[in-house]
């Protein structure tokens, strides 16, 4: 195994991570419903390509194409024999791409959530989702992934079922959680929490932080709320391109890539040490992320009302620390969205 990932986290200031995997796969003909996964094998050229895209604009890694890979993902396009086969693939078209980079370039292989809910509430045990995690990350190692990339997790239960698995497979991993709830997971989870939590295990992430969720506003929040922790492990902000809307039949998000560079800067700023784009984020967004991240001196931590004036307003009023914790009301569980 290499170990890309840990030398660039250990000797650069701020590492730029990838964008998003549907929209750019959207743009290549993948249609909705299909499993991109299933891509690797019908369509490596464009995986590829994806992956190239990201190196091409600036990033220090990019994520695979397995992030619906668990068995539980695949079952639902009859395909979960092909656990091992899609995610390997998925890290050796990575692996392929990296090594010809004229500059390092990790590859982090992505691990989604099973989309189910689990025991007591829903169906899923512990150790199923422990097994389906394991098959998936010693596949993702197999084909040459340098780290794994937990993502998009909602529930505590979930991220403990993943790292346990990661152990299991001898692999370094980091972790992150949607916080797309009034500033919480759809399991209640705040960043105070998760900040906690991550601090659980003996294979702890080499770093954590949020992705997905809401507009870039609200993630710069959740940022700040890891770093109030006064957690000394490197924080992930891999934020959408702005909102979703709904334009002509299809799902457009309205942040620009002058919007996204404003966002890197202030995640930056707020104490994210990897900085990407999750939905929408395409290349253009991400060459304005890696210009601004390079041009632009460090400043202090931007307060609430910075972010509000550069990014625009937040979706909700907390970010479900403060006096609203009590006031969350019921968590409805949801199955987990892949990086649109």
């Amino acid at each position: 195994m290499t170990n890309t990932f840990k030398q660039l986290l250990d000797t650069k200031d701020v590492l730029l991570a990838d964008g998003a995997t549907g929209t750019n796969l959207f743009a290549m003909g993948l249609q909705s419903g299909d499993a991109p996964e299933l891509w690797n094998v019908d369509e490596p050229k464009k995986i590829m390509a994806l992956y190239q895209g990201s190196v091409d604009a600036g990033s220090d890694l990019f994520l695979t194409n397995s992030f619906g890979g668990t068995a539980a993902r695949l079952k639902l396009h009859d395909a979960q024999g092909c656990v091992r086969e899609l995610n390997r693939i998925a890290a050796e078209l990575g692996r392929e791409v990296a090594d010809k980079a004229e500059r390092k370039i990790a590859v982090a292989g992505s691990v989604g959530p099973t989309g189910e809910i689990f025991e007591p509430v829903g169906a899923m045990s512990h150790a199923l989702a422990v097994e389906m995690f394991h098959e998936q990350a010693d596949a993702l190692k197999e084909g040459g992934a340098d780290v794994l990339w937990l993502e998009t997790i909602s529930a505590p239960e979930e991220f403990r079922a993943a790292a346990e698995a990661f152990k299991l497979a001898d692999m370094p991993w980091c972790g992150t959680m949607s916080f797309d709830t009034a500033g919480r997971t759809m399991m209640g989870v705040t960043s105070a929490d998760f900040a906690q939590l991550v601090e659980e295990f003996d294979n702890a992430p080499l770093a954590f932080g949020a992705n997905c969720g809401t507009g870039a506003s609200d993630i710069l929040r959740t940022v700040l709320g890891f770093a109030a922790q006064g957690t000394e492990r490197p924080i992930i902000s891999k934020g959408n391109a702005g909102i979703p809307k709904y334009v002509d039949g299809h799902i457009h998000y309205d942040g620009t890539p002058e919007l996204m560079g404003e966002y890197a800067v202030m995640a930056r700023d707020a104490g994210a040490k990897i900085i990407g784009g999750c939905c929408g984020t395409m290349p253009d967004h991400l060459r304005h992320m890696r210009a601004a991240l390079d041009s632009r001196p460090r400043g202090g931590r931007p307060a609430l009302e910075q972010i509000v004036e550069v990014l625009g307003p937040f979706t909700s009023d907390s970010d479900g620390t403060g006096e609203d914790a009590a006031a969350g009301g019921e968590r409805r569980g949801r199955r987990g969205r892949r990086r649109a």
